[in-house]
């Protein structure tokens, strides 16, 4: 007869799993991929190096989890804003204000999810959650259109060229010490992006950092 595993037993296997993810993610904030190894994750979470295997069979297959969970995160928290109160381009300012605060407040993990040399398996999720980006900006752009609050364009092509843009901006700032008012550099994101987008100028939409809505970190 096959051994099945007591409930108690799968349980402390997940918790094991998921405290091993968020010590491979802190290490990744710190060290970037290339830095990130087996070991360090291991130490870490305060297990040997062959426990890691006990959850993951490879190293590329620990980075694609922690991938997944940090980018999969900042798509939920974008999709919420882009879908909250406000008109269409109320909340594609909003939306992006957000995105980029929440880059900089967390700089080592951002730019790894952004821009940090990767292997190949994070290279193509990276190119994967890309597209989910532009999904969401493309379908903000549209509503933006319908209600004549933008021009007409094709909200797939000013998608790319906004997912693009914001991280290409965002990638300097977060690979070097802070050396500016970060809230100066949001309000030119923003600002940029609205452009791209072809809105009308406006008061800026930028919140205080106190008063960014509030969404589930």
């Amino acid at each position: 007869m096959a051994y099945r595993k007591t409930p108690s037993e799968i349980r402390r296997l997940e918790a094991a799993r998921e405290n091993l993810i968020a010590c491979a993610t802190s290490v990744v904030a710190e060290v970037g991929w290339a830095q990130t190894s087996v070991t360090a994750v291991a130490d870490s979470a305060g297990i040997s190096a062959g426990s890691v295997y006990q959850h993951f069979p490879s190293k590329a297959a620990l980075a694609v989890e922690v991938f997944r969970r940090a980018a999969g995160r900042e798509v939920e928290v974008l999709g919420e804003v882009l879908d909250g109160e406000g008109d269409p381009v109320e909340r594609l300012a909003l939306g992006i204000e957000v995105f980029a605060r929440r880059a900089l407040e967390n700089r080592g993990l951002a730019y790894a999810l952004l821009a940090a040399p990767a292997e190949a398996a994070v290279g193509a999720e990276r190119l994967e959650f890309r597209r989910r980006y532009r999904a969401l900006f493309a379908e903000v752009v549209r509503q933006g259109m319908a209600a004549g609050l933008l021009p007409a364009q094709n909200g797939e092509i000013t998608a790319a060229a906004l997912t693009g843009a914001i991280g290409e901006v965002l990638v300097d700032p977060l690979g070097a010490p802070a050396e500016r008012n970060p809230d100066e550099l949001l309000a030119e994101i923003t600002a940029m992006a609205l452009r791209c987008a072809g809105a009308p100028a406006r008061s800026s939409p930028l919140l205080p950092a106190d008063r960014t809505p509030e969404v589930p970190s």
